[in-house]
């Protein structure tokens, strides 16, 4: 998202599967109420800062919520309706965080492996769920989102701002840094201003002594 004085939102919508770029994509800002369509080439330029949430849909595509917590341009990737996606790395990179939040809720339902019985009452395992193709697919999958939704929440916490507020690291060193002394979610999660600043200098010692 590139925030200027006018304080603006810009990026570029994305079919999921194709990353063919999507003109005609209705975009509201949920704060502001503010509206615009993407162009021919996917762009939209809306007024709104960080910890926005943006709406976007088109007919034909599923409506998808995006929230702003990061600077740069926006890349948005929308699903088709009705049209089931194959999980891999890539893609899960590209989900906004309200699809990442659907998909995961469709991988437990799909992993599911215990049954309720109508029949007998109580609950039971269900052999087809266990080894069938889909289920170990979905779990797999399940897998493979809930990791992207803990690093997104460790993003968040761990971020560019948070880390130059406390040691003094260049625009190359950065990204080395963040990857190569990612903690816990659990850590941050739990840890007090000062023990994340003691964690950040302990880091910067050590990427400096190597």
């Amino acid at each position: 998202m590139h925030t200027s004085q006018a304080q603006q939102i810009r990026g570029i919508v994305h079919e999921l599967e194709s990353s063919q770029k999507l003109p005609a994509v209705l975009v509201k800002n949920l704060r502001t109420n503010e509206k615009t369509e993407t162009d021919s080439e996917g762009n939209f330029r809306i007024g709104g800062q960080l910890n926005d949430y943006l709406t976007f849909a088109q007919a034909g595509y599923e409506i998808d919520t995006a929230f702003i917590y990061e600077a740069g341009v926006q890349r948005i990737y929308l699903v088709r309706d009705q049209k089931s996606i194959v999980i891999d790395e890539v893609i899960v990179s590209r989900l906004t965080d309200s699809r990442l939040v659907a998909e995961i809720e469709k991988a437990k339902k799909d992993g599911q492996v215990v049954d309720a019985s109508q029949n007998r009452g109580g609950m039971r395992l269900s052999p087809s769920r266990l080894f069938g193709r889909q289920s170990k697919m979905a779990r797999k999958n399940l897998t493979l989102l809930l990791t992207e939704q803990s690093n997104r929440k460790i993003d968040r916490l761990f971020s560019n701002q948070a880390i130059r507020a406390i040691v003094p690291l260049n625009d190359t060193e950065l990204p080395l840094f963040r990857e190569q002394f990612r903690p816990t979610l659990e850590f941050l999660q739990t840890a007090s201003p000062e023990d994340f600043r003691i964690y950040v200098l302990d880091a910067y010692s050590k990427f400096k002594s190597e």
